[in-house]
């Protein structure tokens, strides 16, 4: 079993700045990769960004390349997705994930993002 606690979301006016965390606990030594999926209302969950346990790799989804960077600190067992130049459509429950196995199995509770215009 793995835990992840996530925090740092909140309310933003557009192009603002948030940083999110999310620290693992638990098994860590089974996890693959880490990542960070959103879902907005109406919308299906999306990955946003994820990176492989050792930090060497990283991914974005489109819509967020050049302006969300995805991190984490081997020590604390912690990711973190500073979002930067936020949108009103990055609105959207934010949910840490990690992958032990074939998919992301394991889930934050998650946290809101509100961006206003």
């Amino acid at each position: 079993q793995v835990q992840l606690i996530e925090s740092g979301g909140g309310l933003v006016q557009a192009g603002g700045s948030l940083r999110l965390s999310c620290a693992a606990s638990g098994r860590t030594f089974s996890i693959y990769t880490m990542g960070w999926f959103r879902q907005a209302p109406g919308k299906e969950r999306e990955l946003v960004a994820r990176i492989n346990w050792s930090g060497s790799d990283t991914a974005y989804a489109n819509a967020v390349k050049d302006r969300f960077t995805i991190s984490r600190d081997y020590a604390k067992n912690s990711v973190y997705l500073q979002m930067n130049s936020l949108k009103p459509e990055d609105t959207a429950v934010y949910y840490c994930t990690v992958r032990t196995g074939a998919s992301f199995d394991y889930w934050g509770q998650g946290t809101q993002v509100t961006v206003s215009s």
